[in-house]
């Protein structure tokens, strides 16, 4: 039975006689090292607790002067979020560098004293982040975090032999966690796809497979049944502008899900504005898009009455040759590379597809009692995929679950390691 003690922290409690408690600063300094004229473009970024590489180029091979700003950081660093600690309370802050690069200068980074095992402190700092000990030290409006207040935090350490047997075993179990997750997300893949060729098969060929076909004019489309008709989108659907009545709720645009309440989801991070008068009022059967992520399928029919940010655009049917939900499956599963290629921006993350470019764009229209049919068939057959995507969902849940409760218990010491 080990001896224990009380480390004063009370979101650790009790740890071993033999194990430390003092300051981040004992272990660590601030790396500061500005990335003078671009001398280093490895661009490294923050993402789910990892640290990844990302394409300093991905603008058409400029290089922004800002990343003359970024700080360069190296192999064993670990680096901290510490802004909006106020807004943000889901996203993952902490990380560990694995190669020099570059990253940004609002993030903090902390550069391991010579011995310092910075793989056990990561591991304890990624259990602080899960506990959301960071969200209870900032200051400010954005209660954001500066290194000097952020070094004086309390951490709990066993001497370097019982570290390294504890990075060694959470390296091993955690590995074996992600292959696992890994399967399953390859599975729910795999059944997304099946998903999306099952509707973009009915709702350019329909269900008949008897009926003679015709080219449709539509170079991403092909062939469609002889007696379907083709007609530009601005026949059918008109902008509408209203802005926001009051006391509605916020929707938003996922390109996974559609339309849906903002606050049905906890993985949403975008902001909400504080003053709402200028988004866009939704009424279920209107189609909302989200004009910058047209191309990767951000659009759809909405079931909910709300409003949108004043960026989407909303349009309504105006003609009765359409079942809204006809077009939702339609547009978001065989449209995007569409939508890409008449989108215009030099940067990915930044192109913009305009009212007029949308309205221009052919769409199929097959007769009302085949649409019918389509969305009958297609909510069946995704009902029950995703009946089983929800089921291995809940496995992944589960499995970052226990890798978190893991991480936590031994770095804590709250179980030792096996002999």
């Amino acid at each position: 039975m080990r001896q224990m003690k009380d480390s004063g922290i009370k979101w650790v409690g009790m740890i071993p006689a033999s194990w430390n408690v003092y300051p981040i600063y004992v272990n660590f300094e601030e790396r500061k090292n500005e990335n003078y004229k671009l001398q280093e473009q490895n661009l490294l970024s923050l993402s789910y607790g990892r640290i990844i590489r990302k394409n300093i180029k991905e603008n058409g091979g400029l290089l922004p002067t800002s990343f003359d700003t970024y700080n360069i950081v190296e192999d064993g660093d670990i680096i901290i979020r510490p802004t909006d600690l106020q807004n943000d309370k889901k996203s993952l802050r902490t990380g560990l560098v694995q190669e020099r690069g570059i990253i940004t200068s609002a993030y903090i980074a902390l550069k391991p004293k010579k011995g310092v095992n910075s793989e056990f402190f990561h591991y304890l700092l990624y259990a602080y982040d899960i506990l959301k000990v960071f969200y209870n030290m900032g200051n400010g409006v954005r209660q954001g975090l500066n290194y000097n207040e952020f070094a004086k935090l309390l951490l709990v350490a066993p001497l370097p032999l019982e570290q390294n047997e504890i990075v060694s075993f959470l390296d091993k179990k955690c590995a074996d966690i992600d292959a696992l997750a890994a399967d399953i997300q390859a599975e729910i893949d795999t059944l997304e796809l099946y998903k999306k060729s099952i509707i973009t098969e009915v709702v350019t060929q329909g269900l008949d497979k008897t009926v003679p076909m015709k080219d449709s004019g539509i170079s991403w489309i092909g062939e469609i049944p002889i007696h379907w008709q083709v007609d530009k989108i601005k026949y059918h659907m008109r902008r509408c502008e209203q802005r926001n009545p009051g006391n509605k709720q916020i929707l938003s645009v996922y390109r996974e899900y559609g339309i849906i309440p903002k606050n049905s989801r906890t993985d949403n991070h975008n902001v909400t504005s504080e003053d709402t008068t200028k988004y866009k009022y939704v009424k279920p059967g209107y189609f909302v898009i989200n004009k910058m992520k047209a191309w990767q399928g951000s659009m759809g029919v909405s079931k909910y009455e709300g409003v949108v940010s004043p960026a989407y655009f909303i349009y309504k049917f105006g003609s009765n040759v359409f079942i809204p939900m006809f077009v939702h499956y339609l547009l978001r599963t065989c449209y995007k590379d569409e939508f890409r290629r008449i989108s215009g921006g030099i940067r990915e993350g930044q192109w913009d597809l305009q009212p007029l470019a949308f309205e221009s764009t052919k769409i199929l229209v097959p007769p009302i009692a085949e649409q019918e049919k389509i969305i009958s068939f297609i909510d069946a057959q995704c009902s029950e995929i995703d009946s089983i995507i929800s089921q291995k969902q809940d496995q992944l849940s589960i499995l970052e679950a226990y890798k978190k409760s893991l991480i936590y218990e031994y770095v804590t010491s709250k179980k030792e390691v096996p002999s």
